[in-house]
């Protein structure tokens, strides 16, 4: 495979060094000081590579693994060959992902475009009233509305456009083609390239003439930590605010309706609806293509199935699938019943299925 020049690897780390920043312990101390620089899968890692695995089934490829280190639990180190140093940690998917975020901290945030030596593109084109803290970095084409507010170490990219009285924390990346419109958006927020942030909800009231539109004169606030993914939509609020909570992270292709209030620390997935007025809880975790009605209530740490249709409230802690959604035990074993019907209607008297 040809060298990825994208995200080159890492110049280097002793395994000691990398297990101390993972919390985590080196099984043996003669590995101390072999050097790592990447991170790879078991099937296609080499020589200065780490990998980690969560389970058993993971023998067969640890057979020929040439990996310079595993990591792993405790409990699976019997599997590790001999010669492959090991780093024992508690939680294994957790320790990878920080040390990927080790090796690649530029690919942790939207790729950036370089500008040479001046913070601000000449080609940006920013109202003289927008406040921009110091290290603000502008890229070019990008546009900042009148009195908007950009705090230090934030990256506007290229031909994005920030509106009007948006207010944007510190440490944030805004990536190419984004448009944040009418918001307040707290530090350390990622947002992908081509996200619509702000724009008015779909509102409308039946007339005698046809639907006549309802203002949506809200807000969208989007908490510190939050990570938004490409092309997804989030519509301000009616006459409230749509609120997105510390730390959620929310996939690419999601729309999130007006005067939604999400929970901290929720996991939403790719191509998810969520319909307006509706309130998430803390922890919540909802699968790809799930459809949620408007003005329902979920609970923290529900945890809902892929494709899933939400038409009333869910208690906390819970976990639903189907359409509609139910608690996920009985959808499966619903799912399990029609397929066992399915495949008896395929069958004659005489067993032999039929043509």
């Amino acid at each position: 495979m040809e060298q990825n020049v994208f995200f080159l690897p890492h110049e280097g780390l002793k395994l000691v060094e990398l297990a101390e920043f993972l919390g985590a312990e080196l099984a043996n101390s003669d590995h101390a000081d072999v050097i790592v620089r990447s991170v790879a899968p078991i099937n296609r890692a080499r020589a200065g590579d780490v990998c980690y695995i969560l389970s058993r089934r993971s023998r067969d490829e640890l057979a020929t693994c040439e990996a310079s280190a595993v990591i792993c639990d405790k409990a699976l180190v019997d599997l590790v060959p001999p010669h492959i140093p090991v780093i024992l940690s508690s939680n294994p998917h957790a320790a990878f992902a920080m040390a990927g975020g080790l090796f690649y901290p530029s690919a942790l945030r939207p790729v950036a475009i370089s500008l040479g030596e001046s913070e601000i593109a000449p080609s940006a084109v920013i109202d003289s009233s927008a406040r921009l803290e110091k290290g603000v970095i502008v890229e070019p084409l990008a546009v900042i509305g009148a009195h908007a507010e950009i705090g230090e170490g934030t990256r506007i990219g290229a031909n994005s456009v920030i509106g009007p009285n948006v207010k944007i924390g510190r440490d944030c990346s805004i990536a190419a083609g984004a448009s944040v419109l009418c918001a307040l958006i707290g530090n350390g927020v990622i947002i992908h390239n081509g996200v619509r942030i702000g724009q008015d909800g779909f509102g409308y009231a039946p007339g005698p003439r046809g639907m006549i539109k309802i203002v949506q004169i809200g807000r969208v606030i989007i908490q510190d930590n939050v990570e938004i993914g490409a092309n997804t939509t989030i519509d301000r609020g009616a006459m409230d605010d749509t609120v997105i909570g510390e730390g959620t992270k929310i996939d690419n292709q999601v729309q999130i309706g007006h005067n939604v209030q999400m929970g901290r620390h929720c996991a939403i997935v790719a191509q998810v609806g969520i319909a307006g007025s509706t309130k998430i809880g803390n922890g919540v975790q909802i699968g790809g293509q799930a459809g949620i009605k408007g003005h329902v209530t979920i609970g923290d740490g529900v945890q809902i199935a892929a494709k899933s249709g939400i038409m009333t409230d869910l208690a906390a802690g819970g976990q639903y699938g189907g359409v509609p959604a139910r608690p996920l035990k009985d959808y499966l074993r619903e799912a399990a019943q029609q397929v066992s019907k399915s495949k008896l209607r395929g069958r004659n008297p005489g067993g032999k299925e039929n043509d």
